[in-house]
């Protein structure tokens, strides 16, 4: 058994160290989530400056928007050239996408300045493009309601995936320690 654990050693920690960052970032959103009062339809901080930099993006491809509070949850409704397209939720704002990002980034460690920078830019890139890609899809929503299965469901996650799968590749092969032992 010793044999084993030894063989495996590397991937075991990685494992670990990817699970305990997984936990410990996902139970710091969850205590920040459970600060804002959902019985009362309270928005969290997060997902209202999502809406509203998503509502002021749609404009930027000059199109009217407007945000309104759903009546029955704690979300906003995106309206684009006055209709109702979306709706903007906790779900929407890409934290749980970058604790994931975060997580993986950790569990393959590289030096402590170059996981921080790549964490930070990482984390922002991630952000801004999940703006644009909610922007996209309330435009696309508008000229293509019957395509909103295709749209919300399996190209934009893929374009988001896409983009932290991507990151992960170049952190994995420029930046952590692996990276560093296989330069040849």
């Amino acid at each position: 058994m010793k044999k084993y654990l030894n063989q495996y050693k590397p991937f075991l920690s990685f494992l670990l160290k990817f699970f305990l960052s997984y936990i410990v970032l996902t139970l710091l959103y969850q205590f920040y989530l459970n600060s804002f009062d959902s019985a009362s339809l309270e928005i969290d901080s997060i997902t209202e400056i999502v809406s509203a930099q998503t509502q002021k993006t749609i404009e930027l491809f000059n199109y009217n928007s407007h945000l309104e509070p759903h009546p029955k949850q704690n979300s906003n409704m995106l309206f684009v050239e006055g209709k109702k397209v979306a709706r903007v939720v906790e779900g929407c704002n890409a934290i749980s996408v970058i604790i994931l990002f975060i997580s993986f980034v950790i569990a393959f460690k590289g030096n402590w300045k170059k996981t921080v920078l790549f964490i930070l830019v990482g984390s922002l890139l991630i952000y801004v493009l999940n703006v644009i890609r909610i922007a996209l899809i309330a435009i696309a929503l508008y000229h293509y309601p019957e395509q909103e299965h295709l749209l919300h469901g399996v190209v934009f996650p893929l374009f988001i995936y896409g983009v932290v799968f991507l990151l992960w590749v170049i952190w994995v092969n420029k930046f952590s320690v692996y990276a560093t032992q296989n330069k040849g």
